[in-house]
């Protein structure tokens, strides 16, 4: 406990330290500040169910009438970042979208100060997405599929991804002729928007990637976690690997394979006592996916490119306990306009297979077929 104590002063006192300092060259720089630079994204979709008396929303109903087609916005973005100087900056994101529905512990999304020392270290302190795995890397605007995969949300749940309260410190360096970056986080570990800690136990959780093909953009990256919840010991591992081919001048294929396995004490905690062991260490969760696309680079007019995804997911959330694996495919065609998805437009399908269907409950097997509208700045 007193270890775990100094740890996290240490990381507040860093950053605290951190944000108010100010460089020699920020201040004979030419460069004004602050700089803001405004963000936003629009994602509308159509959706339509295909499964036995499933809703558009994944939700089995054994009767009654239910919703199987509707229009939907999936995300309204509205993002600042401000520089404060050449080192420090501030990230604000919302998501408006969230107000048609129940808002609490919704709306914000990131919320953070960074400091960046040098390319070795840099501190973030506040509301972010910590490093573990590929998906927390890159937003979900530019992702090769519809959405984030299952076992991203999964483990969002139990703290590890997604956006969680805490601190972190990045930074890269070489071992040997081989590029690294590593990032260690301390987190409060019950997600987004919340007044305080539900316990005082802390998760930690770090990120090392190797990079093995500087031509092929091979990348190798490693996730480990460990924690307290409610006074139980968690843990959290993972291993992904990505890669991007240049097959012609117009052709490119790039793949991303990620595994996870980690304690689901979020499924633990919310069963009644009665309904499950005493051991937390009986309820882990796995999974794994694949997703390969193919990339055409078309530019003709404002048509700049072509893509062709198919991810596949296994997951399950509690192997050694009553296991149900969801396997998903979800085959994708996307459009995209301008450069770096300016616009899009995406067409396919999710499809979700269970091992035992539970009426009632979104475990059902279903096929949903959407077309999702896409536009950043």
């Amino acid at each position: 406990m007193k270890k775990s104590l100094i740890i996290q002063v240490a990381f507040l006192l860093l950053f605290s330290l951190s944000m108010n300092a100010q460089t020699t060259s920020d201040s004979e720089s030419d460069v004004n500040y602050p700089q803001f630079q405004f963000k936003g994204l629009l994602q509308a979709r159509y959706l339509e169910s295909f499964g036995n008396n499933v809703d558009v929303l994944g939700m089995h109903h054994s009767t009654g009438d239910i919703t199987q087609s509707s229009f939907d916005i999936k995300r309204m973005r509205v993002g600042l970042n401000t520089k404060l100087s050449e080192s420090t900056e501030v990230v604000i994101l919302v998501n408006l979208a969230d107000f048609k529905s129940d808002t609490q512990g919704k709306v914000l999304e990131n919320a953070y100060g960074k400091y960046t020392f040098n390319k070795y270290i840099a501190l973030t302190g506040g509301q972010f997405r910590p490093a573990f795995g590929i998906e927390e890397l890159v937003p979900v605007d530019i992702i090769k599929s519809f959405d984030f995969s299952n076992q991203y949300y999964e483990f969002g749940k139990n703290g590890w991804t997604s956006f969680q309260i805490g601190a972190s410190a990045t930074g890269a360096f070489d071992i040997g002729k081989i590029p690294f970056n590593y990032s260690f986080s301390v987190l409060n570990g019950n997600g987004k928007n919340q007044e305080k800690d539900n316990d005082n136990g802390k998760q930690y959780s770090s990120r090392l990637v190797f990079e093995l093909s500087k031509k092929h953009k091979i990348n190798l990256g490693l996730n480990g976690g460990i924690g307290k919840v409610s006074k139980e010991k968690v843990f959290a591992v993972g291993a992904d690997i990505t890669s991007d081919f240049k097959l012609t001048d117009r052709f490119t294929f790039d793949l991303q394979i990620e595994y996870k396995q980690g304690t689901n004490h979020n499924l633990y905690f919310s069963m009644p006592v009665s309904k499950r062991t005493p051991n937390l260490d009986d309820y882990v969760m796995r999974g794994i996916y694949f997703l390969p696309n193919l990339r055409y680079t078309v530019n003709y007019k404002k048509l700049t490119s072509l893509e062709l995804s198919c991810r596949y997911e296994f997951f399950d959330p509690t192997f050694k306990m009553g296991s149900n694996v969801r396997q998903t495919y979800t085959p994708m065609i996307s459009l995209e306009f301008g450069k770096a998805y300016t616009g899009r437009i995406e067409m396919g399908f999710q499809i979700d297979d269970f091992d035992r269907n539970i009426p009632d409950t979104s475990t059902y097997d279903n096929k949903l077929f959407v077309i999702q509208f896409q536009c950043r700045l």
